[in-house]
């Protein structure tokens, strides 16, 4: 799977199956899958042996990175996690204490290092080139480039990535290649700077929690409409939230439905059907 990370996975691939087979007497045969089906079968764990995945940061802060991939019930890559593991993401991730968070995810690394649920191989740069002629070019550290604040001199604009984007239910995908494009239809109350990683407000003027974080209050921005001429009103966020966290909601269906980045940032679903 081609990515900024890892932009010519056939050869890395070819280049472990000749070390493991040379050092280690260890015998690999290479089995490639087109992108989405390879995603659905590392997220659902359905990949036996040793295979290469990436992942790009989609806001700075370990949640994103360490209890997306280790404790998240929504997806399963990685198997059963160890308690040692998944405790202390717990913790990290529903404090607000600084120092109490930096020890909880100190903790996780170390039992990530000790019980080796993946093997980190590399830390990979990636970059974004621009025809010179484009006004409002930019990179960003977290692959949402911004096209409304691009201006080509052509009419029209030839954006080329590393793969199709998969589908177009946003709230139920987590490849960037996908992601990258839903930026460009879909807006949140909150977004990043372009270019950067500082929070600002979109949909929303402003949200507010209370002290322990688990209630916000968000002022919406007036006279906003859809593509349709429809206004926005909470109605929407209302309902932009729902059809995720139930499981049970006519709508909560997407590609797959395993709604992977709603488990890694808030926990379970409700009306979840027991296993079978």
């Amino acid at each position: 799977m081609v990515r900024g990370y890892l932009p010519d996975p056939n050869v890395v691939a070819q280049d472990l199956q000749a070390q493991l087979s040379e050092n280690l007497g260890i015998d690999i045969t290479i089995e490639v899958q087109e992108s989405g089906t390879f995603l659905d079968n590392a997220t659902a764990g359905a990949l036996e042996g040793l295979y290469l995945l990436g992942w790009g940061a989609d806001y700075p802060d370990p949640t994103n990175f360490l209890d997306y991939h280790f404790n998240n019930d929504a997806n399963h890559q990685f198997g059963d996690i160890d308690p040692t593991v998944t405790e202390p993401l717990t913790t990290g991730a529903t404090t607000l204490d600084t120092e109490v968070r930096a020890a909880a995810y100190a903790e996780a690394n170390t039992a990530i290092k000790d019980t080796v649920p993946m093997v980190p191989v590399a830390h990979g740069a990636s970059a974004t080139a621009w025809l010179a002629n484009v006004e409002g070019a930019h990179a960003s550290p977290l692959g949402n480039e911004s096209f409304a604040h691009v201006t080509p001199a052509d009419a029209q604009m030839v954006w080329m990535q590393n793969a199709e984007p998969i589908a177009l239910y946003c709230a139920d995908e987590t490849d960037g290649e996908t992601l990258r494009l839903c930026e460009q239809v879909t807006e949140a109350l909150y977004a990043y700077e372009v270019g950067g990683t500082n929070p600002v407000p979109a949909l929303a003027t402003e949200c507010v929690g209370n002290e322990d974080a688990t209630e916000f209050t968000c002022a919406l921005r007036e006279g906003v409409t859809f593509h349709d001429g429809a206004p926005f009103d909470a109605n929407d966020v209302v309902l932009s939230y729902a059809v995720q966290w139930d499981a049970s909601h006519p709508l909560h269906i997407g590609r797959t439905g395993s709604f992977e980045y709603w488990a890694g940032l808030f926990g379970s679903f409700l009306n979840t059907p027991p296993a079978e």
